[in-house]
């Protein structure tokens, strides 16, 4: 009997680990880190140095106009790779473009790139530019970014029972600067004018390019993970699972923004399992822990310690009051069928 296809969007643990994981072509020893559920980047072993790649698609949402889709875009691949504690360092990328796309908004997306890229001290090595029959906005091509770095500041993602868990920022920022950006009219509509224009501001906290420089800076890194697709439980279970340990959550600790949790209830959904770029998910050595989060805070990035790392004989919990529960992956995030059922609205 053929499996089923898992739902839209990115695949979850168990079928990527029963469909893709086992195939991965010529074992190549140089191959310090490779494709691992959970693991936002792979590393090629240069002696000394490590080279980090990614890969994501060229992700092009022009609902928001084609500065800040552009902006997003880059940013979304850069943290792949920041999260290695190596700096993202170059661009490879393929626009295989609408035949829709004007030349003025190409100009401008470009223009966003170069920019941001400029920012982020990235240099564009190589790519593809077309037009093509069948392709649409948002998936219009893909980018890899590399880093090139000192082995001894490779964060090679492998949690310890003991480590201290932090989380920047909160749960779904994604989701929340996605939706306030897309549909400000309900925000208008329920919380008024004012708190529009403060869900505006959410949008570009989607980025842990600051976040894992600022954290490694410190020292005592363990894991760094980008909590994307199913948010913040998806991105610990991945984390936990991938490290072969368990975690001890605490919920409260977890910061929430008032924004965040407002725009989550006008739409309808879980903000811990909701989509959420921007949030950087890390562990590490406790007696580092402390000091990460106070060099977060010179740099305006709030964190918080939420937990430690078990041994996996005691599993993975959340800790909500009084009650514990198993973390689980959410397996379906629920902000691409929200998103869908108001973009038709629209």
């Amino acid at each position: 009997m053929r499996n089923k296809l898992p739902p839209l969007g990115k695949v979850p643990p168990d079928f990527f680990n029963r469909n893709i994981y086992p195939k991965l072509g010529y074992p190549d020893p140089s191959i310090l880190v490779g494709p691992r559920n959970g693991v936002d980047f792979g590393v090629l072993d240069l002696g000394d140095r490590v080279l980090v790649v990614s890969t994501d698609p060229f992700f092009i949402a022009d609902g928001l106009g084609m500065e800040k889709a552009a902006w997003f875009a880059v940013h979304i691949v850069a943290s792949d790779v920041a999260v290695s504690g190596i700096a993202p360092r170059y661009l490879a990328i393929d626009m295989n473009l609408p035949p829709s796309i004007s030349e003025k908004d190409l100009n401008l997306l470009w223009d966003t790139v170069h920019r941001e890229c400029g920012k982020l001290k990235i240099s564009v090595i190589t790519g593809h530019t077309a037009r093509y029959a069948g392709c649409n906005y948002p998936m219009v091509g893909g980018a890899t970014v590399f880093g090139l770095g000192r082995k001894e500041d490779l964060v090679n993602p492998r949690a310890l029972p003991g480590d201290a868990v932090i989380v920047t920022k909160g749960p779904a920022i994604e989701a929340a600067g996605l939706l306030s950006a897309y549909f400000p009219e309900p925000l208008e509509a329920r919380y008024g004018k004012h708190f529009r224009r403060r869900a505006r501001d959410i949008f570009y906290r989607m980025s842990t390019v600051k976040d894992a420089a600022v954290a490694a800076s410190v020292g005592g890194l363990t894991a760094m993970h980008d909590a994307t697709e199913c948010g913040v439980w998806g991105g610990l279970f991945e984390i936990a699972r991938h490290s072969e340990v368990g975690m001890r959550i605490e919920l409260d600790r977890i910061i929430m923004p008032e924004p965040v949790k407002l725009i989550c209830e006008c739409f309808g959904i879980d903000p811990y399992s909701s989509i959420s770029e921007g949030t950087l998910l890390a562990t590490a050595s406790k007696d580092k822990a402390a000091a990460i989060v106070a060099a977060l805070s010179r740099e305006g990035i709030p964190s918080s310690i939420v937990g430690e790392v078990t041994p996996s004989s005691e599993g993975m919990r959340i800790i909500d009051g009084k009650k514990s529960r198993a973390l689980k992956h959410p397996v379906v995030d629920p902000f691409w069928g929200k998103f869908a059922e108001y973009l038709k609205k629209k």
